[in-house]
C-alpha cells in the first residue's frame, strides 16, 4: 500500500512537546565575579547548565596546580598573549553580547555529557570561537608555536575541532569538523583564524548521550599538537524528549529511500500497527507530522528548504530516528 502524506503541523494525535523540546545552556546563571573564572578548584567535579554537564578535574599540585576538562569564564582580555590568558575568548565575551561562556582544553579529548530529558536525544548545535591564547598564538607565533602561514603566508596551516558522539557507551563513526583556522587556500586572502561566535550544526550526529571534543592541526612537534588546544563554546541547545518517549529501539523495521532526495521520500514501515512520525529541522522545530502505517508511504519535501532533517517515528514501545537530507 502506498499512501501520500501531507504536513499536518498541529495534529492532535501527536504533539510536538511529546517528541522534542529544546533547552539552551547559556552559562549566565553561574555566580561568578566580573573578569573571573570557575576552574573547579572547589572540587565539585564539573558544571551543570540546561541539560548538559561539563566534567572537570582540578589538581592542586603545590608546584603547578592545573585543571582538565572544562571551565566557566567571563574574562574579556583579547590582547594578552600566552598561557596566563588561557581563560579568555577572542570575542571578549559570550555569544550575542552575553558575559559568560565555557572553555575546554581538548588535549587529550574531552567530553560534554547530556543530562535529564536530553539523554539519548540530540544536540541542535552550539556556538564556538577561539580562545585568545590560541588565536594570538596562531596569528603571531611564539616560542612554542609557529605563525600560521609562515613568513610568506603560503604554509597550509590549519587548526581543527572534531566533534563526535557517544550513544550507550559507544563512540560513533560520524563527526562534525570545524576549522578554527584554515590557511590551506590557494588564495591567501581567504585564509582565516576564527574570531567571532560561529554556529555549529550538530543534528547530523543524531541521537546521543555525550559529545567528544578533540583538536588537531598542522603545527605538530615531538609531543603532539603545538597550537594551544582550547576552544570556547556558548548557547548549547539540546533536543530533549520526556522520559516516556526516550526508549530508543534501533531494531524497528523501517526503510527510508531515496536519501538524499530533492522531493519525495518513501517510508517503508514494516512493523505491525501504526506509528506517529515527526520531521524536525536542524533547530529542532517540528515542520511536519503524520501517521505512519504498515507498508510504503511517501512524504513530500518539496516545500521545505534544503538541509538536514531528523525523522522521529514513535510507537507505544519507544522510538526510532533517521536522518534525512533534502537537496
Amino acid at each position: 500500500m502506498k499512501q501520500a502524506l501531507s504536513p499536518l503541523l498541529f495534529c492532535a494525535l501527536f504533539s510536538t512537546a511529546a517528541l522534542m523540546a529544546q533547552t539552551t545552556a547559556t552559562f549566565e546563571n553561574f555566580d561568578i565575579a566580573a573578569e573571573s573564572f570557575l576552574n573547579d578548584s572547589d572540587g565539585s567535579g564539573g558544571f551543570s547548565d540546561g541539560n548538559i554537564f561539563l566534567p572537570n578535574t582540578y589538581v592542586d599540585d603545590p608546584s603547578f596546580p592545573y585543571w582538565t576538562g572544562w571551565v566557566i569564564s567571563n574574562t574579556t582580555d583579547t590582547l594578552t598573549a600566552g598561557f596566563t590568558n588561557q581563560y579568555s575568548a577572542i570575542t571578549g565575551g559570550g555569544y550575542d553580547g552575553s558575559a559568560t561562556y565555557a572553555i575546554t582544553y581538548a588535549s587529550p579529548a574531552t567530553t560534554m555529557q547530556l543530562t535529564g530529558d536530553a539523554q539519548g536525544g540530540g544536540v541542535a548545535g552550539m556556538y564556538i570561537t577561539n580562545s585568545t591564547y590560541a588565536y594570538l598564538s596562531m596569528r603571531d607565533g611564539d616560542s612554542f608555536t609557529k605563525k600560521f602561514g609562515g613568513e610568506t603566508g603560503d604554509d597550509p596551516d590549519y587548526f581543527l575541532l572534531t566533534i563526535k558522539k557517544y550513544l550507550n557507551g559507544e563512540l560513533g563513526p560520524d563527526s562534525v569538523n570545524v576549522y578554527l583556522a584554515d590557511y590551506r587556500f590557494e588564495d591567501n586572502s581567504q585564509d582565516y583564524i576564527l574570531d567571532d561566535w560561529t554556529f555549529v550544526d550538530l543534528t547530523p550526529l543524531g541521537d546521543l548521550d555525550s559529545l567528544q571534543f578533540s583538536m588537531s592541526g598542522s603545527d605538530v612537534g615531538q609531543y603532539g599538537l603545538n597550537t594551544p588546544a582550547y576552544v570556547c563554546v556558548d548557547n548549547i541547545t539540546t533536543l530533549d524528549r520526556p522520559t516516556s518517549v526516550r526508549a530508543y529501539l534501533p531494531d524497528l523495521a523501517i526503510r527510508i529511500y531515496p536519501n538524499p532526495t530533492a522531493n519525495l521520500v518513501n517510508i517503508d514501515w514494516r512493523e505491525d500497527g501504526p506509528a506517529q512520525g515527526g520531521l524536525f529541522d536542524f533547530n529542532g522545530m517540528l515542520v511536519s507530522q503524520q501517521s505512519i502505517v504498515t507498508g510504503i508511504q511517501q512524504i513530500d519535501l518539496q516545500h521545505l528548504p534544503n538541509g538536514t532533517y531528523i525523522l522521529k517515528v514513535q510507537t507505544p514501545k519507544g522510538f526510532i530516528s533517521r536522518r534525512l537530507m533534502k537537496l
